[in-house]
């Protein structure tokens, strides 16, 4: 349960007797150290080929490197929410202690050669302090931006979707080429991030406090309707991105085996998954973030979503094709996959009462990280079963309904409350 703690404003006019700064420079800055933090997300997945080979595993139990992040998220998640962190902790030492506890948790695997649980483990710690990394980080952008929310937390979700790439291109370059390598960098750059957080990032100007989550009001936001069609489009939504993220480096190297050999494979997959994941993602967002403002939140999410399941549905029959044709393909996804993500929450802090918007917040978010688990390790099942041409085409039924819960909730009279009238 949340307390009733505010930060005091003494310690806000103490901060703020420093020269004032522009909220862009800001965000650069938030939305750096929040990109570099989440380098860690996908540290030990963009190096999977190489863990299994030291580690000695079987596939099913390689999927658990990032399913275990999305699992810590989760409880870490509601752990914080229940206990209030964020309106007890100012929002500067939150998110940079969760940055440094994920750099911790990720270094700490290198002290595990042989593999065993512990890695597992450690990955399930990485993502309960990143739980409070990104939240944080959507609640101080908030704080600096009473208007213009919404393109401010899109260029935020641009950055996770940087850092979670990162990996990738670490994975690539020539003086990271082992597993270690690849840990010890992400944890480095998360490392930053703390320093940036606690030294560099501006105050925000005045206190803010963040929805608060009740567990007794879960209940009411499982009864309102609107809300609800608003989860339903994130979850689906939920079920094709995380899984899309784990599985596309590993379909690109796959694919591309017959190409390239050796070391050029490695760095070929991950250059290409930073662009396609990190790079288009990163215009994605930005680009669902305009689309939304200028032509609705549920006609965006439509066209997103729809882009993104084509896209789930053909990129199997390029497998084993021309690397050139894939490619396109995988930047189109990676473009489309993200570009809805900022406006269901958005959508539910429009369409939820006040006192109900933290309650189904963190009930969207929490079943949507669940969800991530079952789509990627559904993948990896079913991998070996119907091969790569067409394994990735059940990650559109997330888009599937997704448009189903979007159309809905845009027939209902509720939704001349998104986005000033622009459903």
């Amino acid at each position: 349960m949340a307390g009733n703690t505010q930060w005091s404003p003494v310690e806000t006019r103490e901060v703020g007797s420093r020269p004032p700064v522009s909220r862009w420079v800001a965000l650069f800055w938030i939305t750096l150290a929040e990109l570099l933090a989440m380098s860690v997300w996908f540290s030990a997945s963009a190096v999977t080929v190489a863990l299994v080979r030291q580690w000695h595993m079987h596939g099913a139990a390689a999927v658990w490197l990032t399913a275990a992040v999305q699992l810590g998220f989760v409880v870490g998640a509601l752990i914080s929410a229940t206990l209030g962190l964020s309106d007890r902790i100012r929002p500067r030492w939150l998110m940079a202690w969760g940055a440094m506890g994920a750099a911790a948790t990720t270094v700490a695997i290198l002290a595990f050669p042989q593999g065993g649980v512990a890695p597992f483990l450690l990955r399930g710690l990485t993502g309960a302090c990143l739980a409070v990394v990104y939240p944080t980080a959507v609640q101080w952008v908030a704080g600096w931006f009473p208007r213009q929310r919404g393109f401010a937390v899109g260029i935020l979700i641009g950055g996770l979707t940087i850092g979670s790439a990162l990996p990738h291109l670490l994975a690539g370059l020539p003086l990271l080429q082992h597993w270690q390598g690849v840990l010890a960098g992400s944890s480095g750059l998360a490392i930053i991030s703390w320093a940036l957080v606690l030294w560099v990032v501006p105050e925000q100007p005045g206190p803010f406090r963040p929805p608060v989550f009740r567990w007794n009001r879960v209940g009411a936001v499982l009864r309102d309707g609107p809300v609800m069609w608003a989860n339903l489009g994130y979850w689906g939504h939920m079920w094709e991105l995380y899984a899309m993220w784990t599985w596309l480096p590993v379909f690109l190297a796959a694919s591309w085996s017959a190409y390239f050999k050796g070391a050029w494979l490695i760095r070929a997959a991950g250059w290409a998954s930073f662009a396609a994941i990190g790079l288009a993602g990163l215009a994605g967002a930005l680009a669902g973030g305009w689309a939304a403002d200028r032509w609705g939140r549920t006609r965006a999410t439509i066209g997103a979503m729809g882009l993104s399941g084509a896209m789930a549905l053909g990129i199997g029959f390029t497998y084993a094709q021309s690397p050139w044709l894939t490619m396109l393909l995988a930047v189109i996804w990676g473009f489309s996959v993200i570009a809805d993500s900022a406006q269901f929450s958005a959508a539910v802090t429009e369409l939820s009462p006040a006192e109900r918007q933290g309650s189904a917040l963190t009930l969207q978010m929490a079943v949507g990280f669940l969800i991530t688990i079952g789509s990627i390790n559904l993948v990896g099942w079913l991998k070996p079963t119907v091969g790569w041409s067409h394994v990735l085409m059940i990650l559109a039924l997330g888009p599937a309904l997704g448009i189903w819960a979007m159309a809905r909730l845009r027939s209902r009279p509720e939704s001349v409350r998104l986005a000033n009238g622009r459903k």
